[in-house]
């Protein structure tokens, strides 16, 4: 808190005050001309005013209160621990999706590099070449073979590009570390306006440090003999060759195939559909100069299992997303092709709305590490209070005096999603053996409705989908019992690492591995665990006997009953896990045309200032005069007559409010004020044309035509 001035502090200069205040402009001034707040009468009243203020401070009362956080310094404080929170949650989140990726790809790239070292060293062992007949600008008459330019092909089976290009960015990152001379081209260089010129230059440019804009491969050349380049090979990497010209793709490889034999040049291709591809884009004179590879990266489907795995199944940061909002977003995955960019932002748009939106969510790390389970306490109180509110401890009767804190409760929450996340991935194991993907398993595993229906009931878990097949959790379970028995001891060893921390689980994959072990297998054995047999769908089914496809079937029904709860079902979840599907929604696909329209009509929600507070359907002059064009354009048809429109614009800004005529007549230094003069023609002119470019930018507007140059024609009426 500023403290307050005393009888020895010199007198405040009221024209060093108003230098200040003129010099000192904002973007919120520029924006919307607030009124002066009450602090500033405050300042530039009399001299009674500050021995008041010197009064109250000295008062006991105020010293009491100033030991307390007032309310604007505790939400301060929330919000500043929330985008702390969002920074570093995010960071984990962001880092992890890099490294997920980056070891999924590692594979490719380690071939990419195996077999450019091994085409290179047979080029050195046969290199009969000198530097001298590097430089020179014609070609060697060497045999055809000999011409063929090393190229490798890779198959992102991906429609979008847009997910390879950090693939092909991070390939030329471990090509560089590996000693490799790299050059990254796409689409852009191989356009038939600039011609075979534009993708050498562009060549040059990344390489040669100081090359002119002469397309020549002289240049190159050069630069190669030099010491410190001679003896590593170049890698020309083109994300995406089918989004190059055919036939400056098709000229520029001929054009490498007369000096491949004097420097040794690789080039990797990106192709994101079929196999055929390069034959219907290339012709076949250049396809004839290619010496080619095939390589295959993982397919989208492949790396999002992997990145839910990472980001949503474990808990990598803390934050989760809940039912709603996971079928969402699978279902935006699906509708843009399977991207995995715009899948990551729409999860980044849910975690800056979450923590934006709970208050809480700046506890959101104390779930993930437990070294900050200390910064509890700094937390303001009230804050903390608000804990007990949420409807999930509503539900579950959990109050301030219940004996049940915030720290024990997030504790729970840790470990109820440790346990719900190692049945989770030992559905997994066993559903991908049927191109189960693990976001669908996801979606159904944190569904908070599935521990009514599998906890209450005595019977198997059958969920359904929506076009009535077994839900993924049921025929994962199934898909068990239709195992080889040559997959099972894979499958259990698997569902030993995910549930090492139960040992009552480790137990009995112990004895279903001794039973393979043993090789009875196929054979069947009398049920002997307790609370699985007693089950009636066994019973009648194998009679009291199972074999040990059945049994681990038993084990994994077992686990999804006890563990298998969603996080939703849990108090304090509101502080980690996400659910508010329709905001999301709405940013991400919403109507923004009427977003804009609502922004427009009703400013004070997003300005929150005072002078434009109370009636909405009064236009106030003080309003940003784009939302006063558009309150004005409200009274016309669907074309609006430009000089009235000016017109009443003029007189809407030139006069004022009631607000500040009521406020400047109260004051006791009206008198003093002098009067502002009025804006001249050509500013309000200036201020009238931005607000029509505005609503025309934004949509609402047509602009004139020729034909009738006084008239705009609104695009969007009503809500």
């Amino acid at each position: 808190m500023a403290t307050s001035p005393t009888a020895s502090d010199p007198p405040s200069s009221p024209i060093a005050a108003s230098d200040t205040a003129d010099n000192n402009l904002q973007p919120f001034f520029v924006l919307h001309k607030a009124l002066p707040g009450k602090s500033e009468k405050r300042a530039s009243g009399s001299g009674r005013t500050r021995r008041k203020i010197d009064l109250s401070a000295s008062s006991p009362k105020s010293a009491e209160k100033s030991d307390q956080i007032p309310p604007d310094d505790s939400d301060a404080i929330c919000e500043k621990l929330r985008l702390e929170a969002f920074e570093r949650t995010w960071s984990k989140i962001d880092s992890t999706i890099k490294e997920v990726l980056r070891q999924i790809n590692l594979n490719l790239f380690n071939e990419v590099l195996q077999w450019i070292q091994e085409l290179f060293s047979i080029i050195k062992s046969s290199r009969t070449t000198s530097l001298s007949e590097i430089q020179r600008p014609y070609p060697l008459l060497t045999d055809a073979l000999c011409r063929r330019v090393p190229a490798a092909f890779v198959f992102t089976k991906n429609v979008e590009f847009v997910d390879d290009l950090l693939t092909f960015q991070d390939l030329g990152v471990h090509l560089k570390s590996n000693r490799c001379h790299v050059a990254s081209l796409s689409g852009l260089d191989f356009l038939a306006k600039h011609g075979i010129g534009g993708c050498v230059r562009s060549l040059l440019r990344q390489l040669v440090s100081d090359a002119s804009d002469v397309a020549d491969f002289a240049v190159l050349a050069s630069w190669y003999c030099e010491q410190e380049n001679y003896n590593n090979p170049i890698i020309i990497i083109i994300d995406d060759m089918q989004r190059c010209n055919g036939g400056v793709l098709g000229e520029f490889i001929t054009l490498l195939s007369e000096w491949v034999i004097k420097i040794p040049i690789f080039i990797i291709m990106g192709v994101a559909t079929t196999v055929d591809a390069p034959r219907k884009l290339l012709s076949s004179n250049a396809l004839q100069h290619l010496q080619p590879c095939k390589l295959t990266l993982g397919s989208p489907a492949e790396r999002m299992n992997a990145l839910v795995e990472a980001i949503l199944v474990k808990p990598c940061s803390g934050f989760s997303i809940s039912h709603k909002v996971a079928v969402f977003l699978r279902n935006y995955f699906l509708r843009h092709d399977g991207t995995i960019t715009s899948f990551i932002s729409a999860l980044k748009l849910a975690c800056s709305k979450h923590f934006s939106l709970e208050p809480l969510s700046c506890l959101c790390l104390g779930t993930f590490d437990e070294n900050r389970r200390d910064e509890f306490d700094a937390f303001p109180g009230p804050i903390l209070r608000t804990a007990f509110d949420l409807p999930s401890c509503k539900r579950e009767k959990i109050s301030q005096g219940s004996g049940t804190s915030i720290t024990q409760g997030l504790s729970q929450l840790r470990k109820l999603q440790r346990s719900w996340s190692s049945v989770v991935m030992c559905l997994f194991e066993t559903g991908k053996r049927s191109k189960m993907q693990l976001l669908d398993i996801f979606c159904e595993a944190s569904d908070p409705n599935l521990q009514i229906s599998s906890m209450t009931r005595g019977i198997p878990i059958t969920g359904k989908l929506g076009s009535g097949k077994a839900g993924f959790i049921a025929q994962a379970i199934h898909r068990v019992r239709e195992l080889p028995i040559a997959l099972l001891p894979h499958v259990l060893k698997m569902w030993s690492l995910h549930m090492k921390d139960m040992n009552e689980v480790i137990d009995k994959v112990k004895e279903l591995q001794s039973n393979i072990a043993s090789g009875d297998g196929g054979q069947l054995y009398k049920e002997k665990w307790t609370d699985i047999h007693k089950r009636p769908v066994y019973l009648g089914a194998r009679k009291g006997t199972v074999s040990v496809n059945d049994k681990a079937a038993m084990l994994l029904d077992d686990m999804v009953r006890k563990y298998l709860t969603p996080i939703e079902c849990a108090p304090f979840h509101e502080i980690i896990c996400f659910g508010h599907v329709e905001i999301l929604q709405s940013a991400l696909i919403g109507d923004t045309r009427r977003i804009i329209q609502v922004d427009l009509l009703k400013p004070q929600n997003h300005l929150r200032c005072s002078c434009c507070n109370g009636d909405e359907n009064i236009v106030s002059p003080t309003m940003h005069d784009t939302s006063i064009m558009y309150y004005l354009s409200q009274e016309y048809g669907d074309v609006i007559n430009l000089h009235d429109w000016y017109q009443i614009f003029k007189v809407t800004i030139s006069t004022p409010s009631s607000k500040s005529r009521k406020r400047l007549h109260n004051s006791p230094a009206s008198k003093k004020l002098k009067t502002t003069p009025t804006e001249n023609e050509a500013e309000i002119q200036s201020r009238f044309c931005r607000a029509v470019t505005e609503l025309q930018i934004t949509g609402l507007l047509r602009m004139p035509s020729k034909r009738r140059p006084d008239f705009v024609q609104r695009v969007a009426f009503g809500l």
